[in-house]
């Protein structure tokens, strides 16, 4: 079984010789992710970390000794000359001035998701991206999944017969400590600066990502409608349980439907609908079953990284797995969620609190059948009657082509 170590990089091109200078801004949260991959290449001798940048200096020996530590973007360019790739891993409403910074440099950028808080931001982006010819990658991983290309041949030879709808489901756990470990958690701005935080836009967005991608679904021509329903048990601004219901220009249904207050966690999961049987991939785990009248199968796949693949494009021009123009369908859901009214409360009376003090988590009542029900029936948790789905779903209107 070829394991995604394995795989990283077979479909990345071949490495230039001299080792690529990076730089990550951001040491912490997802920037440990990025430090220990780079750990890895730069031990293969394909990558060289040179300098890192975060207002909160880096836990000692996480950052090689050769690498330079900067407060800040501004001082690491400053001080820092013939970058190759520049990786931004630091709260969601500082991703557009920073990207914009390091697009104005020689360097590739890896963005990480969502790549920016609004749909004008990210006009910005893709205008300054194309201006300076460099890549942008957007830090989607599971796009890299070879389950992906699987599952392309499967629906091109008909093994679950005409693809009728996708679904994405994922039922998380996030306990009160995981809105407090910073001032961005939970919010959907801060001081009038969008944030966007919210299980659709963060946890569970690759959920919404790869539904996306499997549908064909890229850039922002690419979606003829999207509703949202959000809900709230955490008291936070941003929603914790959501339904996502979107349409592409082709006619394909994409229902997504999200909570990080599950009673029983699981790894998420996009379901393809077929007439003649379903196909599951389980993208945390690179994992994908395929059920017809045949029989079921199931397979595991390797997945090839993306900061390599953004080196490979430097060196070579291989596309970009997850570029930034083809994160556009994904912000036209981001922007649907930043414009929707604020998400409902869910009332006490249908939640239940397990744990104590900050390691205590709400559940849901029912959520699991819920989140199973909304994405076979394409429905929104209001029209499935659930006491506690008080809202209704609501219309974003997209911008024209």
């Amino acid at each position: 079984m070829e394991t995604a170590m394995d795989a990283a990089g077979s479909a990345t091109g071949t490495a230039t010789a001299a080792a690529a200078k990076v730089a990550l801004v951001g040491v912490h949260g997802f920037g440990t992710h990025h430090l220990r991959n780079l750990e890895r290449l730069q031990s293969q001798g394909r990558v060289e970390l040179v300098a890192v940048a975060d207002p909160q200096p880096p836990a000692p020996g996480t950052v090689p000794p050769s690498a330079a530590v900067y407060p800040g973007l501004d001082d690491l360019l400053g001080a820092t000359r013939d970058l190759d790739a520049i990786i931004v891993a630091t709260p969601i409403q500082t991703h557009a001035p920073l990207a914009l910074a390091a697009l104005a440099t020689d360097a590739e950028l890896y963005l990480e998701k969502p790549p920016v808080a609004s749909l004008a931001d990210f006009a910005r982006l893709r205008a300054a991206a194309s201006a300076s010819g460099h890549g942008v990658q957007v830090g989607f991983q599971s796009l890299g999944s070879h389950a992906l290309k699987a599952i392309e041949g499967l629906l091109a030879d008909g093994t679950i017969g005409t693809l009728e709808g996708i679904s994405a489901t994922g039922r998380w756990v996030r306990d009160r400590a995981y809105f407090k470990r910073s001032r961005w958690a939970g919010k959907r701005s801060i001081n009038g600066v969008d944030v966007v935080d919210g299980v659709v836009t963060n946890p569970l967005a690759h959920a919404v990502a790869t539904a996306l991608r499997i549908a064909g679904a890229r850039t922002t021509a690419e979606l003829a409608s999207v509703e949202t329903e959000l809900y709230r048990a955490n008291d936070i601004e941003s929603d914790d349980t959501s339904v996502v219901r979107i349409r592409t220009a082709a006619g394909l249904p994409i229902t997504c439907a999200l909570t990080i207050c599950a009673s029983d966690p699981a790894e998420p999961y996009v379901t393809l609908q077929g007439s003649a049987g379903t196909a599951v991939f389980h993208y945390t785990e690179d994992r994908l079953t395929v059920e017809t009248t045949s029989g079921r199968t199931e397979e595991t796949f390797g997945r090839d990284d993306l900061t390599e693949n953004l080196l490979a494009h430097r060196a070579t021009g291989v596309p970009l797995i997850s570029s930034l123009v083809d994160s556009g369908a994904f912000m036209l859901v981001l922007e649907a969620v930043r414009t929707a009214p604020a998400p409902a409360r869910i009332e006490p009376a249908h939640i239940r609190w397990e744990g104590d003090g900050d390691a205590a988590h709400p559940i849901v009542a029912g959520i699991e059948d819920a989140l199973e029900r909304a994405g076979r029936r394409h429905a929104t948790f209001s029209e499935l009657g659930l006491p506690w789905a008080v809202s209704t779903s609501t219309a974003f209107e997209l911008p024209p082509s």
